[in-house]
């Protein structure tokens, strides 16, 4: 039973803390760049907030792109690109040029039409890399004050649960080791009990 409970701990653990440093080194970037989109290393993470590249990346999803900078885009390529104030991650399904400089055009593939603009690629946060279904709602949770501690908290807890069990499993180990000394020196009290020479008078 041990075993097991150190087992599940550790996978816990295991799932939890590159988690919580993902998610902490992104935080902190945000905070020393908080004009660039914060990465992990050039990896940059992003909530799906819209259907328009369904079916293959769904709302509620989280996307994971790498840095873009000296790779060779071509059409059908997935890219995460700047559109104002937010991100959009749509297909490249063309590519032109225009005075020595290159740009995208995109579309959904939800979408009947192409976008109606050129994306530079000085708009470009990175290029698809792979996406982790419905795990957006948990990844905008986990960036609040409330889900940081929430999840720094989780593997604490389960630190000072196991040293509990441990505790008292300790603890009834000892009581039956006691009861056991116990039961033996009544065995042997009964033993010596017969063992004990019995008085003689002896009439003179």
């Amino acid at each position: 039973m041990k075993k097991i409970k150190m087992i599940i701990l550790s996978v816990l653990l295991i799932l939890l803390l590159p988690i919580i440093l993902i998610n902490s080194v992104i935080i902190v970037n945000s905070y020393i760049k908080p004009n660039e989109i914060p990465s992990f290393f050039g990896w940059k993470p992003f909530i799906v907030l819209s259907g328009s590249m369904e079916t293959q990346i769904n709302t509620g999803d989280l996307v994971v792109v790498k840095d873009a900078q000296n790779t060779e885009l071509k059409n059908g390529d997935i890219i995460a690109f700047k559109n104002g104030d937010s991100v959009i991650t749509h297909r490249i399904v063309d590519k032109v040029e225009e005075e020595g400089k290159i740009k995208y055009k995109t579309k959904g593939d939800n979408n009947n039409a192409t976008d109606d603009w050129y994306v530079s690629p000085e708009q470009i946060e990175g290029i698809y890399q792979f996406k982790m279904s419905k795990l957006g709602n948990i990844a905008m949770f986990i960036q609040t004050p409330i889900g940081m501690i929430i999840c720094l908290s989780i593997p604490i807890i389960l630190i000072i649960l196991t040293q509990m069990t441990a505790s008292k499993e300790k603890q009834k180990d000892m009581e039956q080791e006691i009861e056991k000394l116990k039961k033996q020196n009544k065995e042997l009290t009964q033993s010596n009990k017969w063992l004990r020479p019995k008085a003689v008078n002896i009439k003179l």
